[in-house]
């Protein structure tokens, strides 16, 4: 009986998880193997080497955090408001995921020290303010406005995983889901 092999994606998610918890230094083949409980000898039939499996998982990366997101949101309708309400919603509930935040904060740290992953970091920081864009621009009519709660919306997304603050009576959540409200709150 023929052993199943161990899927592409499987290295790949594997490699996602081990890039948010070290690093890129820590993506190694022989330690994702091993946390796959597989030999490496799997991994030559699907990647090149070590550098092939890091673009592979940027490549995933870019689709799920762009694209895929988009499709998700754009799926179930609506009009911008309620687009953007549900975007939120999503990215927020990734909050309880640590490895999708991490990923994400991850790779930002790696693109400061590595050129072609701050092209791809920008590639990708572009498309997600372009959708935001689009959706403001739907019922703010003042680009200046559209142009600042995307930045807004995007910053709280990037920025609240620094900020250890408290905020007085109120909770993490409850100011965010203020902020959030208040953003998304057509001007008069």
């Amino acid at each position: 009986m023929a052993l199943a092999r161990t899927p592409r994606a499987r290295w790949i998610e594997e490699g996602l998880r081990t890039l948010a918890a070290g690093g890129p230094e820590a993506v190694r083949i022989e330690s994702i193997a091993q946390a796959l409980g597989v030999t490496k000898g799997g991994f030559y039939g699907y990647f090149e080497n070590r550098g092939a499996l890091l673009d592979e998982m940027l490549d995933s990366w870019e689709l799920a955090t762009t694209e895929e997101l988009i499709d998700r949101v754009e799926s179930e309708g609506g009009d911008a408001v309620t687009k953007l309400h549900r975007l939120i919603t999503i990215v927020a509930s990734a909050d309880q995921l640590p490895t999708e935040v991490t990923v994400d904060l991850a790779i930002r740290d790696w693109a400061r020290r590595d050129e072609a992953v701050a092209d791809r970091l920008r590639r990708v920081d572009n498309r997600r303010m372009s959708y935001l864009r689009e959706l403001f621009a739907a019922f703010c009519p003042d680009p200046a406005e559209v142009e600042t709660r995307s930045l807004l919306v995007f910053s709280v997304y990037i920025g609240s995983h620094f900020i250890a603050a408290d905020h007085g009576p109120r909770s993490r959540t409850e100011v965010l889901k203020h902020t959030r409200n208040w953003l998304l709150t057509p001007p008069s």
